[in-house]
């Protein structure tokens, strides 16, 4: 049996691993995404399955307003005296010298909750996690940012004690233990007792293609740490690599004592006019989580087996039984459940009745704020996890004004998105209009040649065709003959590495979804028949 790598496919960065008893649990970022945590479960490290997002209360998450690729990073999932450990990370500043953020606690019993009111631990830094020692006291390690023009912000990995009876940190007690290689840019640490010491694994270079993993050791939890001689884990020399961007993870045994390493990466594609080194690509998909099997040196050092770049096909555990789950995405939603489904997403807050409803076999969405809106806007929406896909929805809409909108969208972030749409003009009334938001810059492709609506149709069909480098929309009037729209998207805009060249919130990936806009603030509602997923 092997683990098929990236075994968490799409958006799914910053894998936290655990294992309670023959159960694996990966817990993910989410950003501005909610509700907050992705939590997938499995057996065999081969199957997994999506099962749980701690954080979907505003008690426990509050992102409205949020900065694009703000909210959740990197959250640190553990187990021990009984009970799941969460820490997570709400970032309120993305861009610039400052990166404010707040980091809580929360704990749950069961893994699909309920989890306990947060506790707010500190700001210091992102990428915390909770490290339990063998004599039952525990301690918060993270980054440390540091916004002097003069230092390097990322200063290096701080340790504080953690009191459970007094539900706080102890900042007395708090110190660099390591402040990592010259690559610079240490983040995700995590703490484990090994061997009789101390290892601390830390991602490194940034999450870019110069991302990697390194190990440093000590026989004291608070140093000094020496660093593994060589690097743990990157792509970084291996351009060729079809994982890239490897590292920022956390290690798992299994029950048999086998050591595996569970990690961030990405697939990028170039188009033919590219070179494939530099660039070395775009990952639409976003950052993704792969697994790999460790095995450790006479010296005690931990090595990738198969080579430290990483390797799309892994030995399973040697006695894992194979459990497939059952999907629990329907290829088509009818929208006859009274919840969403596990898979949809919405940015920033809830799914409540201020965005809509269930309603009589349909999604309604309100009315709100554009897709450049950071505090209120009506998108329920999933993410990309296959190169190659098509996603369609029917949708009933009587806009009567152009500052009204509702359709199918590829969405990135505020400044990065498209949507086809239903719309209103006022030489022809209701009409379909194809509009893209590039860096900020927002273009109408259709303008005097949209598409008028009849005004006998009740309802419209809209699709949306990815072809991994490119992507089309295209409309029909009755679900059965479909007519293109002459628009060829470059897919490339919906990446992270595009979205860096102009913004330093670049953590997420490509979603596909639903959205109503109507910036007139009369709330028009749009009712959605059904949406359906099909990879190719």
């Amino acid at each position: 049996m092997k683990i098929m790598n990236p075994v968490l496919k799409g958006f799914n960065p910053d894998p936290s691993i655990v294992r309670v008893d023959d159960t694996y649990y990966i817990a993910n970022s989410t950003f501005e995404w909610f509700p907050g945590v992705q939590i997938h479960e499995s057996k065999d490290l081969v199957h997994w399955q999506l099962i749980t997002h701690p954080l979907s209360t505003t008690e426990l998450l509050d992102m409205k307003g949020n900065a694009d690729s703000g909210g959740i990073w990197a959250p640190d999932l553990s187990y021990a005296d009984g009970k799941f450990w969460l820490v997570y990370t709400d970032v309120k500043v993305v861009n610039g010298a400052f990166k404010d953020c707040i980091n809580y606690l929360t704990t749950a019993e069961n893994i699909r909750g309920p989890w306990s009111a947060p506790i707010k631990l500190n700001g210091v830094g992102f990428d915390a996690s909770l490290f339990h020692d063998d004599d039952g006291r525990k301690y918060l390690v993270q980054m440390e940012w540091d916004h002097r023009e003069y230092h390097h912000p990322f200063n290096g990995i701080k340790c504080t004690e953690y009191s459970v009876s007094e539900k706080r940190l102890l900042p007395e007690t708090s110190k660099i233990i390591w402040r990592g290689t010259d690559v610079k840019l240490v983040e995700g640490p995590h703490l484990y007792k090994l061997f009789g010491k101390y290892y601390l694994f830390c991602a490194e270079g940034g999450t870019t293609y110069t991302h990697q993993e390194v190990v440093a050791r000590s026989a004291s939890l608070f140093g000094e740490y020496e660093g593994q001689p060589e690097t743990f884990l990157t792509a970084f020399a291996h351009p060729d690599n079809p994982l890239q961007k490897c590292g920022h993870g956390a290690l798992v045994d299994t029950p048999d004592g086998e050591w595996y390493f569970a990690h961030l990466t990405g697939r990028p594609w170039h188009h033919a006019n590219e070179s494939s080194h530099d660039p070395r690509g775009w990952c639409t998909l976003g950052r993704e989580t792969a697994i790999q099997k460790v095995e450790w040196t006479e010296g005690q050092w931990p090595l990738i087996v198969g080579g430290r770049q990483g390797s799309l096909e892994v030995d399973a555990p040697k006695n894992a039984v194979p459990v497939e789950y059952p999907s629990n995405y329907l290829t088509k939603d009818d929208f006859d459940q009274e919840e969403l489904n596990i898979h949809f997403n919405t940015l920033r807050v809830p799914f409540t009745e201020k965005l809509g409803k269930i309603e009589d076999g349909h999604l309604v969405l309100k009315g709100l704020g554009s897709l450049a809106n950071q505090h209120d806007n009506s998108l329920i929406a999933r993410r990309w996890q296959a190169f190659e896909f098509e996603a369609e929805t029917k949708l009933s809409y009587e806009p009567t004004t152009y500052q009204q909108m509702a359709g199918l969208t590829n969405y990135y972030n505020t400044q990065h998105w498209s949507m086809i749409q239903v719309t209103w003009n006022e030489e022809k009334g209701r009409v379909i209009e194809v509009t893209e938001n590039n860096q900020g810059i927002f273009t109408s492709y259709l303008k005097e040649n949209a598409i008028a609506v009849p005004q006998e149709i009740e309802y419209i069909y809209f699709k949306t065709t990815v072809n991994a480098r490119f992507y089309l929309y295209a409309y029909s009037f009755d679900g059965e003959n479909w007519i293109d729209i002459p628009v060829q998207l470059d897919a490339k805009v919906l990446s992270d590495d595009y979205v860096n060249q102009s913004y330093g919130g670049f953590f997420t990936g490509a979603f596909v979804g639903m959205a109503n806009v109507d910036y007139s603030g009369y709330e028009l509602e749009a009712k959605f028949d059904y949406f359906s997923y099909r990879e190719k």
